[in-house]
């Protein structure tokens, strides 16, 4: 499905695992919390990369 992982810098990595933790700490287990924020990172990068005109031809399979 995504073919495209997203670079974060260390800061953006640090967010995400904040927003791990955060989900982790109302009750979601620890895997479906990356899943949901992983997902969430995609979308983001998907958005970024649609407004800056880059192609998606590569995670269209």
């Amino acid at each position: 499905m995504y073919n495209h992982t997203p670079t974060l810098t260390h800061e953006e990595q640090q967010k995400a695992a904040e927003r791990i933790h955060e989900l982790m700490a109302q009750g979601i287990s620890s895997g479906e919390a990356i899943m949901i924020v992983a997902n969430q990172i995609r979308e983001e990068d998907a958005k970024r990369r649609e407004a800056a005109g880059e192609s998606f031809s590569d995670e269209e399979e």
